[in-house]
């Protein structure tokens, strides 16, 4: 009777511990997406005050790309008003391609191409744009460490446990897929 109640004290104890590690790890990986999630954020940020400069410096020069730069805007309010991480990322992933295809057609401007203002912007928007391909690919792999753990048996008992549920991985939205129209390019 007394070792059956050690082996029971045993498996108790590994039991408890078996607990305590998935739940701490569980803790680990939903902090570490919180992390990437607030860089992605950060960096959105810096966009998004980037934006109406842009917006201000091109609208002097390329009056024939108003349409873009009306999306970029409207885009730019939408995203503000998302309801939901998946909904974002959709929306993000639209502004990075539309701002891509813009400075694809601002080629054909060579006194914008010329501007100080304009080239600082430009190169300042791209340095946000590789920092946040970095960023999401992080977020994403944090994204994926943390479902696997929360649909994999056994730690998947102790996540729905604690209410944990898969969360969304950024993808690019369809107008990043998009390759930019450059043949109006040679014709001007």
């Amino acid at each position: 009777m007394g070792l059956t109640l050690l082996i029971l004290a045993i498996l108790a104890l590994l039991v408890v511990f078996f607990f305590i590690a998935t739940y701490n790890r569980l803790i680990a990986l939903k902090n570490q997406i919180d992390f990437s999630r607030g860089n992605i954020e950060a960096l959105l940020k810096k966009r998004y005050d980037l934006i109406p400069n842009l917006v201000a410096t091109v609208k002097a020069y390329a009056k024939h790309e108003r349409e873009t730069l009306e999306k970029v805007t409207a885009l730019r309010s939408r995203i503000g008003q998302a309801k939901d991480d998946a909904e974002r990322f959709k929306l993000e992933g639209e502004m990075s391609g539309l701002l891509g295809r813009l400075l694809v057609q601002l080629e054909a401007y060579p006194e914008l191409k010329a501007n100080e203002n304009f080239l600082q912007l430009q190169a300042a928007l791209n340095e946000i744009e590789e920092q946040l391909a970095a960023a999401r690919r992080a977020y994403n792999a944090a994204v994926v460490q943390f479902n696997n753990a929360v649909e994999m048996f056994p730690s998947n008992l102790v996540a729905s446990w604690m209410g944990l549920k898969p969360r969304p991985v950024f993808e690019a939205g369809e107008a990043a897929h998009a390759a930019p129209n450059v043949g109006n390019l040679f014709n001007s």
